[in-house]
């Protein structure tokens, strides 16, 4: 029987797969570009694997994870594993690596052609997951050889592991059902798969115990959900001869926890970041002498240090009220979602430096909380911790206070009404049925990419770059008319990213080399980190967008984004509460919005495509969220005349329960990504009596696919199916940016195509 207060030990459900230089992002787009051959690409993913399992040995890390390293995403290799393939996979005639990617990317060669999965948003994070589907053709079989091998290399490098797997309730609860099988058909599937799975696996590698996620724990849940969720779990635990620890992350368990003792567990994993009330729930249950509790005390979705005395007494809290449990100080989600070491930072100063922690740190982290509860710690750890926290970091900015405290109700409501302003808009555009647009952004070409390289480097002046920057937006502008768009862009060439650009140009942000974190699959993003007070100082795009006006006589979007992506897309200050820097961010754009209509800019885009990003996943915390969301766009826009028309875009979630408060926006137009979910969101428009003029994404620019001019044209019918005509534009779903231009302008050719088609046959 385990002593009362045992040595705490340390562990972690997850650790970032990119590479501390993104070295899979690399290896994956040079095996898509067939640079590199299968071998090749498998060995020198081995490699990355093994330095991250090495470097956690090294760590200290009492419980290592594996299997959380995916070469795209962790639900897509649960998809592969049981052999869950939608029956246009199937006919693809692909194997192994080449199917895996199929379904991540979209599959378009040799006459053969398939639309890649839906993805969404990982709950309320910034990371993109695949969508599951079940359809009827699909026909599960355990293919597990990836997995065994994974799990091999670690154990051949002597380096003992604990597997961690997605859970197959949040599984079952994220797949869309597409075919005639009903709900307990799957999850009969889904139990048995991961039986079959788990013993696989333990039959292959002998491992003894394993993780299996469930984050979908800390949605609201239904009775039905809670049954559904002991069935599954009672099922499997009862029919596997492995420990299973269950791991939970983003929020708390108020509706399961009372029935976690009872199902066979050897361990719990709590978030205890952002689920604030698993610490009052872990008080009203008993667990078994030697149960493993996981406090994840330490944050693995933001960047800041942790304050020891805090996550101190709050462990000390569950040791007391459960002193024979086992307990491991863990961060509270994988560290997936924050950059892997401060090692690479050479631009930012030691004194802001000392506030920050990768993934590398958080690490240190947890292994300093050990070793102090453990009584093995040196002093002096605690100490420079304490230090920290014993005074603000900045100072207070009284004049933007002061102007965010002095807002009038006022400030967020445009006159006139949205009908109005419509008809006036009509009228000042003339636009044709079915306006064309694209969203923002055209190809970051290497040739763009080696610019901002030379101009970092000193290789070129300002001058010289922005004289090279003009050229592209004006070849841009040439070839926009030329396909025939309505309505143009600029094309974004001198933006990094849609957040960083802005951050820069803006008081309050500081700013890392290598905090690169994963989107999804290959895509990398670097969140800016806000360090206090927000403010604009001067003018942020005006210049840029007067120039690409000024080549032609359409009208060129002013092209912004929205104050809650802004906040969502950087890593936010923990002493600064989100409101103020919500606010700040909306009077900064606000000014950018005011002065890009003195400059004669006519449609302003002001993207808010996070908006979901990071929307409680309580139903009963959501209604404070969106409340700011939406105050903080109208603040944006509300100055602006009538004739300027205000337009946003939101891409990769699910938007119907929140429809009612993006309608509040009061935006004139709305693009949203649509493709990859089969259009469903265009019934919920419908349904809600949404008002705001609408651009669903006809194709899917994640995919390398080049879409036919007949397959726009049947999805542009079954958009005029469902919405009115007056009420629709047509774009792609999301910018162009990570895309080639030798798919971007066929593709833009043939959307343009389809819609001067389809306007004749309405006309």
């Amino acid at each position: 029987m385990t002593q009362a207060n045992s040595p705490v030990k340390t562990g972690i459900i997850g650790y970032p797969r990119i590479g501390a230089a993104r070295e899979l992002k690399f290896l994956s787009e040079a095996f898509f570009r067939e640079e590199i051959a299968e071998n090749e690409f498998y060995q020198k993913v081995h490699a990355l694997r093994k330095s991250n399992l090495e470097f956690l040995k090294n760590s200290g890390l009492d419980s290592i994870p594996s299997l959380d390293f995916s070469l795209y995403d962790g639900i897509l290799d649960i998809i592969q594993a049981l052999g869950f393939i939608p029956e246009r996979f199937q006919n693809l005639g692909l194997q192994g690596l080449k199917l895996y990617f199929a379904m991540a990317r979209g599959y378009q060669k040799n006459g053969r052609n398939a639309v890649a999965l839906s993805m969404k948003k990982w709950f309320n994070t910034n990371y993109h997951y695949l969508v599951p589907e079940y359809d009827d053709a699909v026909a599960p079989k355990i293919n597990a050889g990836f997995l065994i091998s994974a799990l091999k290399e670690a154990q051949e490098a002597g380096i003992q592991t604990r597997p961690v797997l997605p859970g197959p309730f949040t599984f079952v609860k994220l797949t869309r059902i597409t075919g005639s099988k009903s709900a307990s058909e799957l999850e009969e599937t889904v139990t048995a798969l991961y039986k079959e799975l788990l013993l696989v696996l333990a039959k292959e590698t002998g491992i003894a115990e394993i993780s299996l996620l469930e984050p979908y724990l800390a949605k609201d849940l239904s009775e039905e959900d809670c049954e559904l969720f002991r069935r599954i779990h009672k099922n499997l635990i009862s029919a596997v001869p492995l420990r299973v620890y269950l791991a939970t992350c983003f929020g708390d368990l108020r509706n399961i926890i009372s029935a976690i003792p009872e199902l066979g567990y050897s361990g719990l994993t709590l978030d205890l970041v952002e689920g604030k009330e698993n610490l009052r729930l872990l008080d009203s249950v008993s667990f078994k002498p030697g149960f493993e509790l996981g406090l994840g005390v330490v944050s693995g979705i933001n960047i800041w240090r942790n304050n020891y005395e805090k996550s101190l007494e709050t462990v000390r809290r569950v040791q007391e009220k459960h002193p024979d449990a086992a307990i491991v100080i863990t961060a509270s989600s994988s560290l997936l979602h924050v950059p892997v070491t401060l090692r690479n930072e050479k631009s930012l100063p030691e004194e802001k430096l000392k506030y920050l922690a990768f993934a590398e740190e958080k690490i240190g982290e947890l292994r300093d909380l050990r070793d102090i509860l453990n009584g093995s710690s040196s002093p002096d750890v605690l100490e420079k911790n304490q230090e920290l926290f014993k005074t603000p970091r900045t100072a207070a900015d009284t004049a933007t206070e002061n102007r965010v405290k002095n807002l009038q109700a006022s400030d967020f409501e445009r006159q006139p009404v949205r009908s109005e302003r419509l008809k006036i808009q009509d009228q000042a555009f003339g636009f044709p049925a079915l306006p064309t647009t694209t969203i923002g952004s055209f190809p970051q070409t290497a040739e763009i990419r080696a610019l901002r390289k030379n101009l970092r480097s000193g290789a070129i002046s300002r001058a010289d770059y922005d004289a090279e920057i003009r050229k592209h937006i004006a070849a841009c502008i040439k070839e926009q008319e030329k396909v025939g768009l309505d309505v143009l862009v600029h094309g974004e060439f001198e933006r990094n990213d849609m957040v960083e650009f802005f951050g820069r140009k803006l008081d309050g942000y500081i700013f890392t080399d290598n905090g690169w974190v994963q989107s999804y699959g290959t895509r990398c993003v670097k969140p800016p980190v806000i360090w206090s007070t927000i403010r604009r100082t001067a003018p942020l795009t005006v210049d840029i967008a007067g120039y690409a006006q000024s080549l032609t006589a359409k009208p060129v979007k002013g092209m912004l984004t929205g104050p809650i992506t802004i906040l969502n897309w950087s890593f936010p200050s923990e002493d600064i509460p989100a409101r103020e820097s919500v606010m700040e961010l909306a009077l900064a754009i606000r000014d950018e919005v005011l002065d890009l209509e003195k400059a004669g800019i006519r449609i302003i885009q002001i993207d808010e495509a996070a908006l979901r990003e990071k929307l409680p996943l309580r139903r009963a915390d959501q209604q404070e969220y969106l409340s700011l969301a939406v105050q903080a766009f109208r603040l944006t826009a509300s100055g602006v005349k009538p004739e300027t028309q205000i337009h946003t875009h939101m891409c990769y979630s699910e938007f119907g329960d929140i429809l009612k408060s993006i309608d509040d926006m009061d935006a004139d137009v709305i693009s949203f990504e649509a493709s990859r979910s089969s259009l469903t969101l265009l019934k919920q428009l419908r349904d809600a009596g949404f008002e705001t003029r609408t651009g669903p994404g006809v194709y899917d620019i994640h995919s390398p696919r080049i879409p036919s001019v007949e397959e726009f044209t049947a999805t542009i019918r079954k958009i005029l199916d469902i919405l009115p005509r007056e009420q629709v534009w047509i774009n792609p779903d999301c910018g162009l940016k990570t895309r080639g231009n030798a798919e971007v302008w066929p593709c833009l050719e043939n959307m343009l195509t389809a819609t001067r088609k389809i306007r004749g046959e309405q006309a």
